[in-house]
């Protein structure tokens, strides 16, 4: 997107079509298949899941203030998306991927269709959101996947089942709630829901390389009692900041989640993206904690974003000659 669409996006909100989330219910599938007791009604079916620019924060708890896992995130969604396209063929429960190395997806679309009672079929993937970055381009594949086919078999599928296939694959994003959540990514589990990012643009660089999920998540170890205390204060700041659209907190939080990373894993452009921001009078920065973006965040809605955009756009071009606009996703439902 180059810099005059971008102004012209943020004067007419164009991105306005694409915030609306499919998501699932509580309703048991089970149940809702035994009720008239046959294979519900098919159709070719497809959805969309949106991808998020690294985290807002990302770190662990203290031992024992959360059930389960200690080690949490919170959400950025972005306006960038993965798509699914399920047909599904009767006799078969197995399931042909196209791309064939989105092989997370079959396994979980094999797995849903099992649950389900359904046939399998082929599933087509389509994605805006680059792998191994940290944009959440497999948690994105997976739940659009699983859209599709609920949408496909005309069936109801609990959260609780799409979270408990999730997490025995890899560590996954909250993308499957709408909006800003708070999410435990190891037991695939919801947190809270925090409310709907405000309107901001992220100008993100690529440090190159990529970053797997699983092989990241089991080399990172533990931290200290007195870190996981400053990781609760900034959970407890984000509660209150992103429901009253407190920008200036907001990017507060992802800087300082920024830094705190760097004792773990250390991005080598964050000091120059740290005076660029500070320098065009930006939010602050955002990472990838488990990946290879790092960005700069803006305010969509204030009156000098143009000149803010053009300075950061020019001081991070030497860093990544073609630096990527991302935009917020707002009013999610």
């Amino acid at each position: 997107m180059s810099t005059r669409e971008l102004l012209e996006a943020a004067a007419d909100e164009f991105w306005k079509p694409y915030i609306y989330h499919q998501t699932f219910d509580s309703a048991d599938a089970a149940q809702i298949f035994a009720e008239d007791g046959q294979q519900p009604r098919v159709h070719s079916t497809e959805a969309l899941c949106c991808g998020t620019f690294g985290e807002l924060l990302q770190g662990e708890l203290p031992v024992g203030s959360v059930p389960r896992d200690p080690h949490f995130l919170v959400t950025m969604p972005i306006a960038r998306f993965a798509r699914a396209h399920f047909m599904p063929i009767a006799g078969t429960r197995s399931v042909t991927v196209y791309p064939s190395h989105k092989v997370k997806a079959k396994r979980l679309a094999e797995n849903l269709v099992i649950a389900l009672g359904a046939s399998g079929g082929i599933l087509l993937l389509q994605s805006a959101l680059p792998e191994g970055k940290g944009l959440a381009s497999s948690s994105a594949d997976l739940v659009a996947t699983a859209r599709s086919i609920a949408g496909c078999f005309k069936c109801r599928i609990p959260t609780s089942l799409i979270e408990r296939l999730m997490a025995d694959i890899e560590p996954s994003d909250g993308v499957m709630y709408p909006g800003v959540v708070a999410y435990q990514q190891r037991s695939c589990n919801l947190l809270s829901f925090l409310g709907q990012m405000p309107p901001l643009a992220i100008v993100g660089i690529d440090e190159g390389g990529t970053v797997e999920t699983v092989d990241y998540d089991q080399r990172r170890g533990e931290i200290s009692a007195s870190r996981r205390a400053e990781y609760q204060e900034l959970l407890d700041s984000a509660r209150k900041a992103i429901p009253r659209g407190d920008t200036a907190t907001i990017g507060k939080i992802a800087t300082a989640s920024a830094l705190l990373h760097q004792e773990r894993t250390p991005k080598k452009h964050l000091k120059s993206m740290l005076k660029a921001s500070e320098a065009a009078g930006a939010l602050g920065t955002i990472i990838a904690h488990s990946g290879t973006m790092i960005g700069i965040l803006l305010d969509r809605t204030v009156s000098d974003f143009p000149r803010q955009l053009r300075s950061v756009l020019a001081d991070v071009s030497p860093f990544d000659n073609s630096p990527k606009i991302y935009l917020t996703m707002t009013g999610c439902r």
